[in-house]
């Protein structure tokens, strides 16, 4: 697996307790919109080399600048040596990989489906799509507990109003602690959810990503609707 240098450029807050890390995009580093890499922090004072080794999915597309990771800033060893980065700091990544991408048959619809920080590969799928203005029609079905907690939902609403391809169906699963107005779906993503969320669209290939959980509850939830695993693609967020 190749290994880049890269720096980082800035360090922005996008939800609560979450936030997103731009460093720059290497020479001749190529990827896939969907695809991750290991960010790997360079800290010689480290005692264990594991602990400064995280798997990313890149919420940049492929057509941007910049390479941009997206995380919960979890209070672990490496979370904590990633916040303290500063400006201009060195690191590696490792890769491009990973099998969460659009298959090369647009006629098909897709369907994903974010739990959290889950949506991170998705942002890069949806953002190469408008750049590329695929006539493949798209939908996004987005689980957080709070309006608070939902990382690029601005983002994705603006890009529901905009593109008539893509639909947002996003809920907030625990409004009650929310101090945002709330007018859309509150309700667990659930067999009835998804056949409501999916409408008329035809054999679509369903996408799944988030806590390990959530995503296995999601594939038994479509397995149950009969829906193939051939036609499912996921990908658990461990430790995220």
């Amino acid at each position: 697996m190749t290994t880049y240098e890269v720096r980082l450029t800035q360090t922005v807050e996008i939800a609560d307790g979450t936030a997103a890390f731009q460093f720059t995009k290497p020479a001749g580093f190529n990827f896939k919109p969907g695809q991750a890499v290991d960010l790997v922090l360079i800290d010689p004072a480290s005692p264990n080399a594991e602990n400064l080794r995280h798997t990313f999915s890149i919420v940049a597309a492929p057509f941007q600048e910049e390479l941009v990771l997206a995380t919960r800033m979890r209070d672990s060893a490496y979370k904590r040596a990633l916040r303290s980065l500063p400006v201009g700091a060195a690191a590696s990544i490792e890769g491009p990989f990973g099998s969460l991408v659009l298959p090369e048959d647009r006629a098909r619809p897709a369907v994903f489906i974010a739990g959290g920080i889950g949506i991170t590969p998705f942002i890069s799928i949806l953002r190469q799509a408008a750049h590329d203005r695929l006539p493949q029609h798209l939908r996004l079905l987005y689980s957080n507990r709070r309006p608070e907690d939902a990382a690029f939902l601005e983002e994705l609403q603006q890009r529901d109003r905009q593109h008539e391809n893509f639909r947002l169906v996003a809920t907030m699963t625990a409004i009650s602690k929310s101090s945002r107005q709330w007018d859309g779906e509150t309700v667990s993503i659930d067999g009835a959810f998804l056949k409501r969320a999916a409408g008329a669209l035809v054999a679509p290939i369903y996408y799944v990503a988030g806590p390990p959980t959530m995503v296995e509850e999601m594939c038994e939830t479509l397995n149950r609707m009969d829906v193939d695993d051939d036609d499912i693609c996921s990908e658990d967020f461990f430790g995220y």
